[in-house]
């Protein structure tokens, strides 16, 4: 699994971009990275100055480049539906909402709230606890 740092997830989404922008031809996870950069017109303006916002500090208001970090991070546990069950968890969501973004968007709530639990409790994440609010939401 690749665990960049702060500096190289950034890197990534400005390169990315940058790449999209000039038609030069995507690799690997930047395919999916584009797909979650178009669908967040908002953040086009950030990535488009990467001077401006690369060291940028974000307290108190949307990370975007957290934002998108944890959408390229479900969009990896959907592609290998690790945790077990997180694939037929999210389609529910998705059925729900009847917009695959908005059911993105839930499962990144469910997200943020195991990963904020377990720094806090400096535990392993609990993939129960994700997994059930996944299926929480979708009722």
């Amino acid at each position: 699994m690749f665990d960049p740092s702060r500096d190289q997830a950034r890197e990534a989404f400005f390169g990315t971009w940058r790449k999209y922008r000039a038609g030069e031809p995507l690799a690997g996870i930047e395919t999916v990275a584009l797909g979650v950069i178009l669908l967040h017109p908002e953040y086009h303006e950030v990535l488009s100055q990467p001077d401006r916002h690369r060291e940028r500090h974000y307290d108190g208001e949307l990370n975007p480049f957290l934002h998108m970090s944890l959408h390229l991070a479900i969009e990896e546990q959907l592609s290998i539906d690790q945790p077990p069950g997180i694939a037929s968890a999210f389609s529910l969501l998705v059925e729900k909402h009847g917009d695959r973004h908005q059911a993105l968007h839930d499962a990144l709530e469910c997200l943020g709230e195991v990963i904020w639990k377990a720094q806090r409790e400096k535990a392993p994440l609990d993939a129960g606890a994700y997994l059930g609010c996944l299926e929480k939401r979708a009722r």
